[in-house]
C-alpha cells in the first residue's frame, strides 16, 4: 500500500505540474506541451524531482524505523496494519453496499428449495446500483415526456432548423474572414458599396484600355448589353477574368495578378454596369444571356 501511495503521489504531482504549466504558459488555442516542446523537458525534470523526493523520504523512513526498539517497531507495524485496513474503508463499504451480494461463505442462507439435475439457484437481490439506475430511467422518461409532449419542447425538426441557421451564420462569417477561398463555382455576386468601389478601382486600372471607362467596349466587347461571348452572370464573368478569354485571342488571364477576392469585386462591378447604355457603345457580340 505504501508503494501504491507513493505512485499516486508522484502521478498527482505530475498532473498538478502539467496543469500549472498550461495555466502559466499562454499557448492560445493549442496545448502548451504541443506548442512548446521545452515543457516536456520541464515536466521530465519535475518527474525526476518527485521520484527523488519519494526515494529520500523512503530512505529516511527506513533509517528512523531501524533506530526504534523492538517493542516500538511492533507497535508501529500494528498501527500501520490497522491504518491500511481502514484506508478507503468508506469506499469499500459503499462498494459492497452497491453490490449487495452475499459472500460465498453465506450463500447457504439464500439457496432456494427447488433444484434441477443437481443445480440449485441462489435468491440474490438485484444490485442496488442497477435498481437505482432503473428508477433514474423512469424519472428521466417522465421528465422527457412532460417537457417534449406537454410543454412543447423543441422537436428534432426544430433542432435541425436551428443548427442549419447557425451553420449558415458560421459559413457567412467564415466567408467574410476568408474572402480569397473562392473560385468560379463558389463565387457570389457582391453588392456592398465598398466591394463595388474596390472593383471599380481595379477596372479603372486594368480594364479601361480595352473596354472603355463606361464599359461600352473598344478592343474588347461591350460589357453593358445582354450579349456575352463566354457567358454572363457572376460565375462566368469571374471565370473569364480569372482564366482569360478565348484561346489565341481575347484578354489575358488575371489570376496571377489579382487575388480571388479582387476578381470577385471587379466581376461584380462589371455586372453592375449592365443596362447603363453608354454613348457610342460597341455593337453586341456573342450570345444573348438570360440569367437563370
Amino acid at each position: 500500500m505504501k508503494t501504491t501511495a507513493s505512485y499516486l503521489r508522484v502521478i498527482g504531482f505530475m498532473i498538478l505540474a502539467f496543469f500549472l504549466m498550461e495555466l502559466i504558459v499562454d499557448s492560445g488555442d493549442t496545448w502548451a506541451v504541443v506548442k512548446y516542446p521545452i515543457i516536456w523537458a520541464i515536466l521530465g525534470g519535475v518527474l525526476l524531482f518527485a521520484i527523488a523526493l519519494e526515494i529520500i523520504v523512503a530512505a529516511l523512513h527506513r533509517i528512523l524505523f531501524s533506530g526504534l526498539t523492538e517493542e516500538a517497531k511492533a507497535r508501529y507495524v500494528a498501527a500501520e496494519s490497522e491504518r491500511e485496513a481502514n484506508q478507503f474503508a468508506w469506499i469499500k463499504k459503499k462498494y459492497h453496499e452497491l453490490l449487495d451480494s452475499k459472500p460465498i461463505a453465506k450463500e447457504q442462507e439464500i439457496v432456494l428449495d427447488h433444484e434441477y439435475d443437481g443445480i440449485r439457484e441462489l435468491d440474490n437481490n438485484l444490485p442496488p446500483w442497477w435498481t437505482y439506475l432503473f428508477y433514474i430511467t423512469i424519472v428521466f422518461a417522465v421528465v422527457y415526456f412532460v417537457y417534449y409532449q406537454m410543454f412543447d419542447g423543441p422537436t428534432q425538426i426544430d433542432e435541425f432548423e436551428a443548427e442549419v441557421a447557425q451553420a449558415e451564420i458560421d459559413i457567412a462569417e467564415y466567408k467574410k474572414n476568408n474572402k480569397d477561398l473562392i473560385d468560379a463555382s463558389t463565387v457570389e455576386l457582391l453588392t456592398d458599396p465598398s466591394d463595388l468601389a474596390a472593383g471599380k478601382a481595379i477596372y479603372t486600372a486594368s480594364c479601361v484600355a480595352c473596354h472603355k471607362d463606361d464599359g461600352g467596349g473598344g478592343i474588347g466587347p461591350n460589357l453593358t448589353d445582354d450579349y456575352w461571348i463566354l457567358g454572363g452572370g457572376i460565375k462566368n464573368v469571374y471565370q473569364t477574368i480569372s482564366e482569360g478569354g478565348r484561346a489565341g485571342k481575347g484578354m489575358i488571364a488575371w489570376k496571377s495578378d489579382l487575388k480571388p477576392s479582387e476578381i470577385a469585386q471587379v466581376a461584380s462591378y462589371v455586372i453592375s454596369m449592365h443596362g447603363t447604355n453608354p454613348p457610342n457603345a460597341k455593337e453586341p457580340e456573342g450570345d444573348l444571356w438570360t440569367e437563370e
